[in-house]
């Protein structure tokens, strides 16, 4: 299998996560229980953004060594706008829904808000970035990523990887710390001076999770300009990193499940829950994500050589999942599948208001024809014509 084979299987495999994670039934369903965030503090999005910054970093750093650094900008910043656009066709597929649908200000007015109500300053302020409806946040964030990614890829393309790294640690200390708020509350009072409203709305702190696109962004750069050589950092034979990631895993498994049926002592629970902020991306995210992405790199990379049968059992289904073609398919195409999840999501919310509550397995069903659905927009751009086979460009590396 292909590096990059696997890196779509990869993300295919974080956007049917997110379908089914997305979905919202009334009385909720049994079958977003059958997910690795029920298990600890790793999740879709975590992935999803990591695997884009890896890409990122891969692609834009080897167009910067075969044609300069201007040239690989350009196109970065080109794949920014081309992210905008969606992100902006995205909300105003929302929005002409929400005017065609009866009562949708009703059942959309939790992810929505404001904007449920079509005020058309809110609608402007979408535009701007500012102002981001749920499970439309995650663009808006990529296309901040993009715009200072050129300079802090060329760093790393030029051997100077530990300036990007040190100054990424430095801002997510910086935003668990707080450091950003007064300019929040800046950024609050001139919109207020604008228009008396709530103009300002994330669901992610750029500060916080930047460091998770620039650590893959990193990687991938470092991959891609061969400053890093995969096959002596992971081996079968250093086993000792990856038993200390298991373990941290498993003390994560377990004090998830102790939140889940209660049989965490209190004190423990008030110590951990300070520490666990998923809008910053805090503490207890970042450690459960490294130990986790470790784990599974090293199982994917060298679990297949190694001595014990369990891991290399493990390797080979990690491998086989990951390879699996509508993962694949889906996974090349991530930015178009994410939008068009984005509005399935929005219209089964209708459906579930104007025809629900279903059965368990209506919602089941409807769950599974959701994620299947996913290949619509991804087969589409590999459309057949009488002509021959073509593939439009939908990833970063076509570019």
């Amino acid at each position: 299998m292909r590096r990059l084979d696997i890196l779509d299987g990869m993300r295919g495999y974080f956007l049917v996560f997110m379908m089914l994670n997305h979905l919202a039934f009334t009385g909720g369903y049994l079958l977003v229980k059958f997910n690795h965030s029920e298990l600890g503090y790793v999740q879709d999005a975590q992935g999803f953004v990591f695997l884009s910054g890896l890409l990122v970093g891969m692609v834009y750093a080897r167009r910067m060594l075969k044609e300069g650094y201007a040239a690989g900008a350009r196109k970065v910043r080109k794949r920014a706008l081309e992210i905008y656009r969606y992100a902006a066709g995205c909300i105003f597929a929302v929005v002409i829904l929400g005017l065609i649908l009866s009562k949708s200000s009703t059942y959309w007015e939790p992810w929505l808000w404001k904007l449920a109500s079509h005020d058309p300053i809110y609608a402007i302020a979408s535009l701007l970035l500012l102002y981001q409806p749920t499970y439309m946040d995650i663009l808006p964030q990529y296309i901040i990523y993009m715009l200072v990614s050129p300079p802090l890829i060329w760093l790393c393309v030029t051997g100077r990887w530990g300036w990007v790294a040190a100054t990424t640690v430095i801002v997510w200390v910086a935003a668990q710390l707080g450091l950003y708020i007064p300019l929040g509350a800046g950024m609050h009072h001139a919109m207020e001076w604008i228009y008396q409203g709530e103009l300002f709305r994330s669901a992610f702190n750029v500060f916080g999770w930047q460091i998770v696109f620039m650590s893959g962004l990193i990687l991938g750069a470092l991959t891609a300009t061969k400053q890093i050589d995969w096959s002596r950092m992971i081996t079968p034979e250093k086993t000792a990193p990856a038993w200390a990631a298991l373990a941290l895993v498993l003390i994560f498994m377990v004090v998830r499940l102790g939140f889940t049926f209660g049989f965490l002592p209190e004190d423990m629970a008030q110590r951990f829950t300070s520490l666990d902020n998923r809008v910053e991306f805090s503490f207890v995210y970042l450690v459960n994500f490294m130990a986790t992405g470790y784990l599974v790199a090293w199982v994917v990379m060298a679990g297949s050589a190694s001595e014990n049968r369990i891991v290399r059992a493990m390797s080979s289904a990690l491998r086989r999942i990951f390879n699996l073609s509508f993962l694949r398919l889906i996974g090349r195409h991530s930015l178009q599948v994410y939008v068009w999840h984005v509005v399935v999501v929005y219209l089964l919310k209708s459906a579930d208001y104007h025809y629900g509550p279903f059965s368990e397995w209506t919602k089941t069903a409807i769950a599974l024809l959701a994620v299947g659905s996913l290949a619509i927009p991804a087969l589409y751009r590999e459309r057949t014509s009488l002509f021959g086979t073509f593939s439009v460009a939908g990833d970063a590396r076509a570019k």
